[in-house]
């Protein structure tokens, strides 16, 4: 039966070389981008996730910071930013803030903070070492994972040094890893079309790609759901690939799903639950050679990343905190599940879960605290 409903797929060809191990390439990307059959994209995702990673299914106790909205770059695509000359919509934290958003979660023993923010020019250079500080002292042993290429451009270029001593002063200062935030879209359409006036995608590549070589891992991620088209998709991906057989400094790939309420596309459809498990399938079958595929529930809701689970992602990102980026800044930040909420959800889904820190190292059982 199953043998049938590949071969009705017109996914045969493609489901023998995943069976075999045997890298896809760009023409059959498209096709299982096309194909009418979710299902069977499904199960030949989720055939590639339990080879490498088996029942398990990764969560993390994390905190989310946005150490300020205030950004020059104006992405049609974002809710979040506001404009330098916007005082009563912006805000920028001072490092005392940032430590005391982190101390307020103390009893919650959080083994990941994720801390990203706008492109706010009037900040200086050591300001982004301070906050990185700031965090370190209160959780000293927390994985910090901190700051998307974007951001990484501009504190090179207010300190007015290289990007590699710029990166090598941020993991002093406490970096663990950089998240895949900024990428978007690798395509120049759409480049010009939506963020003109942020770094493209042969910068986000050499930025990562810097990184990697210093030893600094990073997330990667892909925006989808507004003016993109299934070929730029397939190229972004495969220049992902490209990127982790040369460096082997991708952690995890994020598929991202575009919500459109408060930006400039609000009059575009927003993804569907069968959009945001495309994404995660395609991405899981084109990318062998990323041990990650992440769900990321937020944006693409509990449910629909406990059906992910079986269509080729093996993360759920994790218990949060609170979460600004696309979510209503005012009357709806607070976004958390708790540890047992996570553990019940994933096993409810058939799946084993297992802590982790930023890096994929599990975290041993601890005793239960608030969360």
């Amino acid at each position: 039966m199953l043998a049938r409903a590949i071969e009705r797929a017109g996914l045969a060809a493609i489901a023998a070389k995943v069976a075999a191990g045997e890298r896809l390439d760009r023409r059959e990307g498209i096709r299982l981008y096309e194909s009418p059959d979710l299902n069977v994209v499904g199960h030949l995702a989720n055939q590639v996730r339990e080879r490498l990673n088996g029942n398990r299914a990764w969560w993390v106790r994390n905190q989310h910071i946005n150490y300020t909205n205030i950004c020059n770059k104006g992405c049609l695509f974002c809710s979040f930013y506001a404009l330098p000359k916007d005082a009563a919509k912006g805000y920028t934290m001072t490092p005392e803030q940032v430590a005391e958003k982190v101390r307020a979660y103390l009893p919650i023993p959080i083994s990941e903070v994720h801390m990203v923010g706008g492109v706010n020019p009037k900040l200086p250079y050591d300001y982004y070492l301070d906050l990185l500080r700031a965090i370190r002292a209160v959780r000293p042993q927390a994985t910090i994972k901190a700051y998307t290429m974007v951001e990484v451009e501009q504190i090179a270029r207010v300190g007015k040094v290289s990007l590699e001593e710029c990166l090598r002063d941020l993991q002093a200062a406490g970096l663990d890893i950089l998240p895949g935030g900024g990428a978007e879209v690798f395509s120049e359409r759409v480049h010009e079309e939506l963020f003109w006036a942020k770094g493209d995608s042969v910068k986000w590549i050499d930025i990562a790609r810097t990184a990697h070589r210093l030893g600094i891992k990073s997330n990667a991620t892909l925006l989808y759901g507004h003016v993109e088209q299934t070929a730029e998709k397939v190229d972004h991906l495969l220049r992902l690939r490209e990127l982790q057989d040369d460096t082997g400094g991708l952690n995890s790939f994020i598929p991202l799903s575009f919500h459109p309420e408060r930006t400039q596309l609000e009059h575009l459809p927003a993804p569907t639950g069968i959009d945001d498990l495309r994404e995660v399938s395609v991405a899981r079958l084109l990318l062998d050679n990323v041990q990650h595929i992440k769900s990321f529930w937020i944006m693409n809701t509990i449910q629909v990343t406990q059906a992910a689970l079986w269509y080729g992602a093996d993360d759920t990102d994790g218990t949060i905190q609170e979460y600004e980026i696309t979510r209503d800044p005012v009357h709806d930040r607070r976004q958390v599940l708790t540890n047992a909420d996570l553990c019940r959800l994933i096993r409810e889904a058939g799946r084993e879960p297992v802590e982790r820190d930023a890096l994929y190292r599990p975290v041993a059982p601890a005793a239960e605290a608030a969360g």
